[in-house]
């Protein structure tokens, strides 16, 4: 508490808090809507099993457009990503320390997860467990994992779509959205595979609009402290790199995502919900389709209308200090809380009390509450023993403050390697979600996908702590 309430003390005054408020906002909903539709029962033959309730609550579809937030994360990882490469290179630092500084955050809490399930899996195998079931329980926990690889990947290319939006503004996002029809067009009448891009492109064009969120706010702080904000190459109109924040573009935008979220969803071929639900003939969210392109844009609308006063709500020391508490261990939060279900369901299976009422009655929901309340308990002490893993972290890289400049081809070989880094632990990410859950494995991550995570990951922390290092040595005269 002291350390959260020496940050709230120390923010400055010019700083946009509406993006932590998002990101806490974002990842609390991520949480609800993960427990809420979880359903573990016992099977014919007296053995757990899991499920989603979300395809027999029909009724329900319409309110994955408010649990569907996973682009609220991307606009703001634009918006942060933006604003630490730009802090960097005003340090006179260069893209590769600034994407070893940003792993940091992204990969050690993962890869405490990632070992953590893989120790736990090697025991309950040796006390006989089924592989397929020790997958089955990996393949639910890593679930998050399909995002973080997204974002990984979004932030490996910030040092190259940041200037591509600095020069070419919002025709980037507009390119990007072509593809994603592409790609869509290919989901529909073939070939398949085409739309395989969709995850990256899709993501990148809600990651764009954050550096043109942020190119504002930084231009406005400019203008407000008197000095020249930067005009940046973009000219104007659709190579304009800074959103416009005021209320009409906000109505706007919102007008019209929902006219061609209602267009694609109710008269066109892409299904209501924007969670993946088996028999659905599109995927909204995996890849990303146009639809859910119009569900971020409706969302970019309504954040736009309540920035103003959320804002002013933020200036509060209370609401504020809760932001800081939950942005410092939000990483954490959202790789642990469906570990958290099993945790939860493995004590209630001991106690041989696990009540399993039909789904959508009187009972099914009133049991909700008691199981949100203890799965909160549960994740609280999750995040007490793994979340100091990602403070330390993000106290460490704020206190990094010197760069380091390599020339040369140690600069070279620096780069290749940290690029080469962050694609083998996409790679290891992706493989794991591929896998299917059913799967005998061991370990209940696949080999070749730990084997691989576990390569990119150390390669970018023996990089980290190379750098670190060579922080704390100093200059020659």
């Amino acid at each position: 508490m002291d350390r959260v309430r020496q940050l709230a003390e120390l923010t400055p005054s010019g700083r946009e808090r509406y993006v932590d408020l998002l990101r806490a906002l974002a990842i609390t909903l991520v949480v609800l809507g993960h427990w809420l539709t979880t359903v573990v029962v016992y099977d014919r033959s007296g053995q757990l099993t899991g499920y989603d309730a979300l395809p027999e609550l029909r009724w329900a579809y319409p309110l994955t457009w408010v649990f569907q937030v996973i682009p609220v994360f991307f606009l703001v990882g634009g918006f942060a990503n933006a604003a630490s490469l730009t802090s960097h290179r005003a340090r006179g630092g260069i893209a590769t320390e600034w994407l070893l500084d940003r792993s940091a955050r992204l990969i050690r809490p993962t890869t405490i997860l990632l070992v953590t399930l893989a120790v736990g899996s090697l025991l309950a195998r040796l006390i006989g467990t089924d592989p397929a079931e020790i997958r089955t329980a990996v393949s639910f926990a890593t679930i998050p994992l399909w995002f973080l690889s997204a974002y990984v990947a979004v932030v490996a290319l910030t040092p190259i779509m940041y200037p591509l939006h600095r020069r070419f503004g919002f025709v980037v996002p507009l390119v990007l959205v072509a593809l994603v029809a592409a790609g869509d067009l290919g989901r529909l009448f073939g070939p398949g595979p085409l739309s395989g891009a969709n995850f990256l492109f899709g993501w990148l064009v809600i990651h764009q609009i954050g550096f043109a969120w942020y190119d504002r706010y930084a231009t406005t702080a400019a203008e407000s402290d008197g000095a020249k904000a930067d005009p940046g190459i973009g000219r104007g109109g659709l190579f304009a790199h800074r959103l416009p924040l005021g209320w009409p573009v906000a109505v706007a935008l919102l007008i019209v995502g929902l006219v061609a979220l209602l267009l694609l969803t109710v008269l066109g071929p892409y299904p209501v919900t924007m969670l993946m639900v088996p028999g659905e003939r599109l995927d909204n969210s995996s890849p990303p389709s146009l639809a859910l392109l119009a569900l971020a844009t409706l969302q970019l609308g309504i954040i736009l209308l309540l920035r103003g006063p959320a804002e002013r709500w933020l200036r509060r020391r209370g609401p504020w200090r809760a932001v800081i508490g939950m942005n410092a261990v939000v990483l954490t939060i959202f790789l642990w809380h469906l570990s958290a279900v099993l945790v939860l369901v493995g004590a209630l299976n001991a106690m041989h009390w696990l009540p399993a009422p039909p789904i959508d009655t009187a009972s099914w929901w009133a049991w909700r509450l008691p199981w949100l309340l203890a799965l909160a308990v549960v994740l609280l002490a999750l995040v007490a023993i793994f979340g100091r893993i990602e403070v330390r972290t993000g106290h460490r890289r704020r206190e990094q403050d010197h760069e380091r400049k390599v020339t040369g081809r140690s600069a070279t070989a620096r780069t290749m390697l940290t690029v080469g880094g962050y694609a083998v632990v996409v790679l290891g990410l992706v493989i794991n979600s591929m896998v299917r859950m059913s799967a005998p494995e061991p370990l209940g991550i696949p080999p070749i996908a730990l084997v691989a995570y576990l390569a990119g990951a150390g390669t970018l922390r023996l990089l980290t702590g190379a750098q670190s290092v060579s922080r704390r040595r100093p200059a020659p005269a």
